[in-house]
């Protein structure tokens, strides 16, 4: 064997080895382009210099088809729809985050105590997400935002408050099949508290499922917050939000790129997300399962 072959052998085999590379899952060309429109969206959101005019501003006449001026027109008060349509991601995609965020919190301390505890304090929390949960999730969400006042943050508020059953049962149901298992009875026949043992055995265990069923959520939660600024009980005018843009434009079907506009922002975003999540779960939730039969 030459000295040259010798180096190649060193060269190339290890590095193939050591080379690191995104999971294959991760590069297929959907989950490429979910990534670069929420990427697309986040500079969007992030940099507020990218708005080509005030959102809050009048440019030119009123209900102006899209032109050299106004690139996707205007509105009925003459401001322009692309600016008002980008600004609208700083309030719609950051709310929709914040509505998942809170239900995943809420749900999943409600779980791990009514799993861990069991007895009558099972019976009430879960007695009250069986309350929440008779009711349809908008019908809900709609009587508590009109209760609070129309707001962004009591749109958020009602939402959040809608959501949290379905992460308390999906969390209750993993502690229910953990909390006899091997690692969370020796941790506290050792000497370990009920709420360490919440924190430090069971909180990782469902973190999993909690996160997918999060991702899952994301999409959803935009929509919903725009059906609820739709509906007049989100965005208060003149706040820029995708729902609201679009109740404006039920009058003025002739003016197609009112509604047209926020709406692709809306599909783009959802779908983007849903697209994400849905990998997410077909990735995970195999090796969550593998992770549940082990413990």
């Amino acid at each position: 064997m030459s000295r040259t072959d010798v180096i190649t052998m060193i060269a190339e085999p290890g590095g193939d080895h050591r080379r690191r590379r995104l999971p294959k899952w991760l590069r297929t060309p959907s989950m490429i382009v979910s990534f670069a429109v929420l990427f697309a969206w986040l500079l969007v959101i992030a940099i507020p210099a990218l708005t080509p005019q005030d959102p809050l501003a009048t440019v030119g006449p009123a209900l102006t088809a899209p032109d050299g001026t106004a690139l996707l027109g205007t509105d009925a008060l003459g401001r322009d729809n692309l600016s008002r349509t980008l600004a609208a991601a700083r309030t719609s995609v950051p709310n929709g985050l914040m509505i998942v965020a809170a239900a995943a919190l809420l749900g999943t301390a409600i779980g791990l105590i009514a799993g861990f505890f069991g007895g009558w304090i099972d019976e009430i929390l879960m007695r009250i997400a069986d309350l929440v949960f008779a009711f349809p999730g908008i019908i809900l969400a709609m009587a508590i935002a009109a209760a609070l006042g129309p707001s962004v943050r009591n749109a958020v508020i009602a939402a959040a408050i809608s959501w949290w059953p379905a992460y308390a049962r999906a969390v209750r149901s993993i502690v229910l099949a953990l909390r006899e298992s091997e690692f969370v009875l020796s941790n506290r026949l050792s000497g370990v508290g009920p709420f360490r043992s919440i924190l430090v055995d069971l909180l990782p265990a469902v973190s999993g499922s909690v996160l997918v069923l999060a991702m899952l959520d994301i999409g959803s939660a935009i929509l919903f917050l725009a059906g609820l600024s739709f509906l007049g009980l989100g965005a208060a005018p003149p706040m820029p939000e995708w729902g609201s843009q679009i109740s404006g434009a039920v009058q003025y079907f002739d003016q197609w790129w009112l509604a047209v506009v926020p709406g692709i922002a809306i599909v783009s975003v959802v779908l983007a997300f849903n697209v994400i999540g849905d990998a997410i779960r077909d990735n995970l939730e195999p090796r969550l399962s593998e992770n549940g039969a082990s413990q």
